[in-house]
């Protein structure tokens, strides 16, 4: 799958694979590569699916396979280079494998299934006390254990901050670390995932607000005929799905309880279209009047950023025309589908896929209303 044309450059191919540290795959390893699937979404696992030939009498069928090269939590790391710049797209470990052998030569192929890194956080079930410690520090103890692997911590502290109060509460884990760890980004309205790269056995664990500010990718043209990079593009407005979540808090010393007002959601979420949406539901939270004044004004803002984003927009593209690769996780512009329409986007999902002599991306984008929020959209 080496050196296939993408724009004005080639597109290559490279695999490594390992236990832990991981080295590059035999020549004859990469040449058999036939396809690759790679998932990566906002606040989810990213996975892959590689498909290999797996001729009779080939390297992979006579020593690797048997050999346990493709067993269970073998690392697998993907790079691809555009235009002589690489990008590592997964950095993830092997959590299943199939054989489909064939009558007709050629068509017998090994597939392999497998997660990022975090599934190492998912995978041992612990409980453990966290004295004084706020949700922040206490991930970044977390995710200590995992350095080993190349695992940076990119963790930002609460917008609300929460002071430990060891006098009236110790925080307990139950579960994995991948559990504990989404529980509290989730408290917060954060996001976890870990980004691989920027090298090769690296990888960053962003604990934080999704990346709503910065510098936009090239644009997604679509209905421009000629400078058209995007074939379709379908945008859909649900306007039941932002919520005025309500939360009361309560004095211990008195029992009087009152709600909370509410927050401004743009500490986390920055507005990326000029008319916002209206919250059509409204929604009581449980449980904030035994929590600490914090955790509850935490909770609510939380709760009202996840549900801001009623627009959603989904497509795909030809990275051999785009020209460009689409990352997830970052801001991109839209330019071509209407005044409606067009405007930044949070790129919320791409998957990757990879033939030879082809390289497709569908990606889902988000923002929480109609209109751009500026007249020139960069291209």
């Amino acid at each position: 799958m080496s050196e296939q044309p993408v724009g004005k450059g080639p597109v290559h191919i490279t695999l490594h694979m390992g236990t832990q540290l991981t080295k590059p795959v035999p020549q004859e390893v990469a040449e058999a590569l036939l396809s690759a699937q790679i998932t990566a979404t906002a606040g989810e696992r990213s996975g892959f699916q590689l498909a290999f030939d797996l001729t009779k009498n080939g390297l992979i069928s006579r020593h690797l396979l048997p050999e346990g090269a493709f067993d269970p939590k073998t690392r697998v790391i993907v790079t691809v280079s555009i235009k002589g710049t690489p990008e590592v797209l997964l950095d993830g470990l092997i959590v299943r494998q199939e054989v489909g052998a064939s009558n007709q030569p050629g068509h017998s192929t090994l597939t392999i299934t497998g997660e990022d890194l975090t599934l190492l956080m998912d995978l041992e079930e612990r409980t453990d006390r966290y004295p004084n410690l706020p949700p922040s520090e206490r991930v970044l103890a977390i995710l200590r254990r995992y350095s080993e692997y190349g695992i940076r911590p990119d963790v930002y502290r609460e917008q609300i901050p929460q002071p430990p109060q060891q006098n009236l509460r110790v925080h307990y884990q139950t579960g994995t670390d991948l559990s504990y760890v989404n529980e509290l980004a989730r408290a917060n309205g954060y996001t976890f995932y870990l980004e691989p790269g920027p090298a090769i056995g690296q990888s960053s664990a962003r604990w934080g607000p999704e990346v709503r500010l910065g510098i936009r990718q090239h644009a997604l043209n679509v209905n421009m005929d000629a400078n058209s990079t995007v074939d379709q593009l379908t945008f859909a407005y649900d306007g039941t799905a932002r919520q005025e979540p309500q939360a009361r808090v309560q004095d211990p010393a008195t029992r009087f309880s009152a709600l909370l007002p509410q927050p401004a959601i743009s500490p986390l979420r920055p507005p990326l279209g000029r008319r916002p949406t209206p919250a059509l539901r409204r929604k009581t939270l449980s449980g904030t009047a035994k929590q600490l004044r914090a955790q509850a004004e935490a909770q609510l803002l939380a709760q009202a950023a996840v549900s801001a984003d009623v627009i959603s927009g989904s497509g795909s593209l030809d990275v051999n025309r785009h020209g460009y690769l689409l990352q997830p996780r970052q801001l991109v512009g839209v330019r071509g589908s209407g005044r409606a329409y067009d405007g930044d986007y949070y790129v919320k999902s791409v998957t990757h896929n990879l033939r030879p002599g082809s390289f497709q991306q569908n990606f889902t984008l988000s923002r929480e209303g109609l209109e751009a929020q500026s007249d020139i959209v960069r291209p």
